[in-house]
């Protein structure tokens, strides 16, 4: 519900509707053979289409002197390659995997940005599905080339630190590395990005409606610091949306680094 659908006020005699979790569930738009395809998926499929389209336009035709698109197309995927991809795996290993951080990147920052926009108003990302599939991608790719890597002994090893220097310590410690690589990293990989955007779309939410509930008499002195929040807020969350990509991306690197590194 948005704050302006309700004629609900303070001091007219109804409480507030504080926003809460009904408000990242979505009706479906429509349902094809049982599939309901709902806001957020158009959202993330809308996300895709943005990359696309911005990375096709920028770089389709590119030129030796690079227009205003091909130089901004160029400085994005030059700071993911640099200061990120480069700085976790080194430029020799790491070139084969720019593309996919690259793209990885701008898709999280897009499904991110969807929460500032107009009738959009919704970051795809505060729904814990989006953040895990990605998560997902990037564990079995660590399991992949963990193996690949290191064969199936050298990757157990690799997975649980095993290190016979430690002594008598070594086995409590493979079974708390084991559980933390395999069960425990790709979770909290999804949820600190989830449980971000989700805190900060609620914020939003809780001071428009605040604003809007308390437009009326005496309160319109309160309305005006709660819309000043709402501004704040939604100033804070631009640069939150771009340090969540960031984040998102520079742990996927390390992931990859750890998976090719030596055993010692």
């Amino acid at each position: 519900m948005l704050a302006f659908e309700t004629d609900c006020h303070i001091f007219s005699g109804c409480g507030f509707d504080a926003p809460g979790l009904h408000n990242f569930v979505f009706k479906p738009l429509f349902t094809v053979g049982g599939f309901e395809f709902n806001k957020p998926m158009l959202l993330a499929l809308l996300s895709t289409g943005v990359v696309v389209w911005f990375f096709w336009a920028a770089f389709g035709r590119a030129k030796v002197v690079p227009g205003k698109l091909q130089m901004i197309g160029e400085a994005g995927y030059d700071f993911v390659r640099r200061g990120l991809v480069y700085d976790a795996l080194g430029k020799k290993e790491g070139e084969k995997y720019v593309p996919f951080m690259v793209s990885l990147f701008f898709f999280v920052w897009i499904m991110n940005l969807w929460s500032i926009i107009p009738v959009a108003s919704f970051p795809v990302t505060s729904i814990i599905a989006f953040p895990a599939g990605l998560a997902l991608m990037v564990y079995v790719l660590w399991v992949f080339l963990t193996f690949k890597k290191h064969g199936f002994v050298g990757a157990l090893k690799n997975i649980t630190g095993y290190d016979k220097s430690l002594g008598w310590v070594l086995p409590l410690l493979m079974v708390i590395e084991f559980f933390s690589n395999l069960i425990i990293r790709p979770f909290t990989h999804a949820v600190r990005l989830f449980a971000n955007m989700f805190a900060g779309h609620l914020l939003i939410l809780m001071f428009t409606v605040a604003s809007w509930y308390l437009l009326n008499g005496i309160g319109f002195v309160y309305a005006g610091a709660s819309f000043v929040m709402t501004i704040v807020m939604t100033a804070f969350e631009l640069f939150i949306q771009a340090v969540q990509a960031y984040v998102f991306v520079l742990l996927a690197c390390n992931y990859v680094q750890g998976a090719l590194a030596e055993h010692h």
